[in-house]
């Protein structure tokens, strides 16, 4: 499918295609969210005055700053000096004017902290690090809008303790981006929702694999690529809960080397085992023993399922990890073992993100002013995915003309850039 890029569709955010753009991912307890490649983006630090988006990160710390002694930027105003500890904490901040502000967090505890930068008034986090280990100091850098303000320190097995109100002169408009903190208490019924909806997913799947095995059995090797590709997209709809299938999920998703990697198909198990066989013109006969292994591990799953726990803090994680992980994955064609239906795995991955997303939403609708544009966005993504999906017969990536490739790499790259903020609002923090 190569036919002419029609276009933002209306209503659509604009697009600035040949914006390539460098990584700011937020940072989430000091660690930087890590940059899916092969993606052209719109929204960079140069142009999100000018376009009017935001590139939503919490303060953040240098790392290469860290030392045990306070180390200054180099600059002739140094950071402000502030002390972490249970009796005085924030000590040494007395406020100043709005705009960017730099301090320099010293632990002069015997414990390691957490430290947060919040709204006196609101409760919400302009600022955090965490981990800031006994004698060390780290470097916080927020810009702040006129208001009252103070920090938080929540020591290792500790009570939190807040410091000082100081006020900022200035206007309030024009700070960088805040939100209330989201706890593990508020992320508890999303997680359980969630995992309710995977379990009726598992049901589905069982069902779709036995199809798939019937069809291996009976020969008829037609009707097993459409049972194949049925359940493996119900499979790739379960991403937000990848990391609690353990061993059945392994067995199910067939991990191993690459196609182009690997020396034979019994390098690998699992749906990819099977999708090698279909696609490579191996017999029933020869696929019956992995599709029957595909769907022991389906009801493996699907029984064990009950018994299992999603992590509520990592739901916001998971919901950018999934279009990530497409970018990284269905996008490049590392994870085609023949059936050319990469774009299809990449619409379902798109429906997981949705299906999190709306778990999530209550506590995104009040944290996050960009969540209108991400929806419009995603929108956007599976408008250009359903394209090359027309009557069920998926464009393999192979096919892509150069312009349907670079608005399919645009519209999941911005969609990924916009989804990064979920993941830092939803991490859970401690507020006692």
């Amino acid at each position: 499918m190569s036919d002419p890029d029609p276009g933002p569709e209306p209503g659509a955010p604009e697009e600035r295609p040949g914006v390539r753009t460098p990584r700011a991912w937020p940072v989430i307890g000091g660690r930087r969210l890590a940059a899916a490649p092969v993606v052209v983006v719109a929204v960079t630090v140069a142009v999100a005055v000018a376009t009017g988006g935001t590139l939503w990160a919490f303060g953040s710390f240098d790392s290469s700053r860290s030392t045990g002694d306070g180390a200054k930027d180099g600059s002739a105003k140094g950071p402000t000096a502030v002390e972490v500890s249970l009796g005085a904490c924030g000590k040494g901040w007395r406020g100043g004017s709005a705009g960017p502000q730099t301090f320099a967090l010293h632990n002069t505890s015997s414990t390691a902290a957490e430290v947060d930068l919040i709204d006196r008034a609101t409760g919400a986090v302009h600022g955090e690090i965490e981990g800031l280990a006994p004698g060390t100091t780290r470097e916080l850098r927020v810009v702040l809008g006129g208001g009252s303000y103070a920090f938080t320190c929540l020591p290792d097995d500790a009570a939190a303790i807040t410091g000082p109100t100081v006020r900022i002169e200035g206007p309030a408009t024009g700070g960088g981006p805040a939100a209330v903190p989201v706890t593990q208490h508020d992320l508890i019924p999303v997680a359980l929702a969630h995992q309710r909806w995977v379990a009726d997913r598992t049901v589905e799947l069982a069902e779709l694999t036995a199809e798939l095995k019937r069809a291996v059995d009976d020969g008829d090797l037609d009707a097993a690529r459409t049972a194949w590709l049925s359940a493996h997209l119900v499979y790739a709809r379960m991403g937000g809960a990848y990391d609690a299938f353990g061993a059945a999920g392994e067995a199910i998703d067939g991990s191993g080397p690459a196609p182009s990697g690997a020396a034979s198909a019994k390098d690998f198990e699992g749906f990819h085992r099977v999708e090698y066989g279909l696609w490579h013109g191996e017999s029933a006969a020869s696929l019956r023993g992995p599709a029957d292994r595909l769907a022991q591990a389906v009801h493996a799953l699907r029984d064990s399922w009950p018994q299992q726990r999603l992590d509520p803090a990592q739901l916001g994680l998971r919901a950018h990890e999934i279009l990530e992980d497409t970018a990284r994955s269905e996008l490049t064609g590392r994870t085609d073992y023949g059936s050319g239906t990469n774009l299809a795995t990449a619409r379902a991955n798109l429906d997981g993100t949705r299906e999190l997303l709306g778990g999530l939403r209550p506590l995104l609708t009040s944290r996050y002013p960009d969540l209108p544009r991400l929806d419009a966005w995603l929108d956007r993504t599976q408008h250009t995915l359903d394209r090359f999906g027309e009557g069920g017969h998926w464009t393999p990536l192979e096919r892509l003309g150069r312009q349907d490739r670079q608005r399919l790499n645009s519209d999941i790259g911005q969609a990924v850039e916009l989804l990064a903020p979920v993941a830092t609002i939803c991490d859970a923090r401690r507020t006692a």
